[in-house]
C-alpha cells in the first residue's frame, strides 16, 4: 500500500491517529492526505529506520517500509533512528567556541534525560522548564529549549532568553553572528539553525542546535518538532524553509 498527497479514505484516518500518538501529527483527524500528513509522515521518515536497520527514505509517501514501521513503533519498539546514538556518537566536540559546545552538551543530556512532553501536547516539566515563565505552558517550544541549552552552556548568555525561533535570529543578526555556510565550508557544531514557518515574511519559526556535517548529511538537536528532544538529519543542500545560521563565537 502508498498513501500520499491527495489520497483520502480510512487508511489516511488510521496513519493519522497512529503518527498522532507517536507524537509527529498534531493537526487533527482527517481522512485527507493533505500537506500536514505530508509533513508528519517526512517528519517520521527523518527519525526512524526500515527492518533492516537502513534510514527510510524521506519523501513524505507512506509506502510499505514506513508503514511497517509506524506498525512497529505502535506495536511498542522503542524508537531507533536514523543517524541517533545507535548509528553514530553522539558528541559535543568540535564547535567554535566553548559556549557553543556547552549549549550542546546541554542539548545531548535533555536527549539522555528523556526530555519530552508530558500529558498533553507541548505540555510537562520538561516543556515549562524551557518556557522559563516566558510563556504558558501548552506554547510552542523549540526555541525556549535552544534559549536553555545556552543558559547552561557555563558561559555568558550569548543572547536574551526568548521563546521566538525568529528573535534567536533577530538577536544574533544584531550582534553580527548570521553565516552563510556552505558545501565547501559547512555549518559547525554548535551552530544556531532556523526555519520560517506559515510563511517567509511571518512571525512563526522553528529553531535548532547543529549537531554534526559530515557528507552532505547535517544532523541537528531540536525540541518541539516532535514529542521530544531529538536528532534530525536532513540533505544539507536540500533543506527546505531555511531562515538562517548563526555561530556563536
Amino acid at each position: 500500500m502508498f498513501l500520499k498527497r491527495k489520497f483520502s479514505g480510512e487508511p489516511v484516518r488510521k496513519l493519522c491517529r497512529d503518527l498522532e500518538t507517536l507524537g509527529y501529527y498534531l493537526a487533527g483527524e482527517t481522512a485527507d492526505f493533505d500537506n500536514e500528513v505530508y509533513k508528519a509522515v517526512k517528519a517520521f521518515q527523518m527519525q526512524n529506520v526500515d527492518s533492516s536497520g537502513r534510514p527510510l527514505v524521506v519523501d513524505g509517501i507512506a509506502g510499505p517500509l514506513t508503514l511497517a514501521a509506524i506498525a512497529r513503533r505502535m506495536a511498542g519498539d522503542p524508537p531507533k533512528y536514523a543517524g541517533n546514538a545507535d548509528n553514530h556518537a553522539l558528541s559535543p566536540s568540535g564547535g567554535r567556541s566553548a559556549t557553543a559546545r556547552g549549549a550542546l552538551a546541554a542539548a545531548l543530556g535533555e536527549i539522555a534525560a528523556g526530555a519530552c512532553e508530558v500529558g498533553g501536547n507541548n505540555r510537562g516539566p520538561f516543556v515549562k522548564k524551557y518556557l522559563n515563565g516566558l510563556a504558558p505552558e501548552g506554547s510552542s517550544w523549540c526555541a525556549g529549549f535552544v534559549s536553555w541549552c545556552f543558559s547552561q552552556s557555563g558561559q555568558p548568555m550569548p543572547f536574551k532568553y526568548t521563546v521566538g525561533a525568529r528573535d534567536v535570529l533577530a538577536q544574533l543578526k544584531k550582534k553580527g553572528w548570521v553565516v552563510k555556510p556552505t558545501l565547501a565550508d559547512p555549518p559547525l557544531p554548535g551552530d544556531v539553525i532556523v526555519w520560517w514557518r506559515g510563511s517567509p515574511s511571518g512571525w512563526q519559526g522553528h529553531v535548532g542546535l547543529v549537531l554534526d556535517y559530515k557528507d552532505g548529511v547535517l544532523r541537528t538537536v531540536e525540541g518541539n518538532k516532535s514529542s521530544r528532544v531529538d536528532v534530525f538529519s536532513y540533505t544539507f543542500d536540500k533543506i527546505t524553509r531555511l531562515l538562517g545560521f548563526a555561530r556563536i563565537p
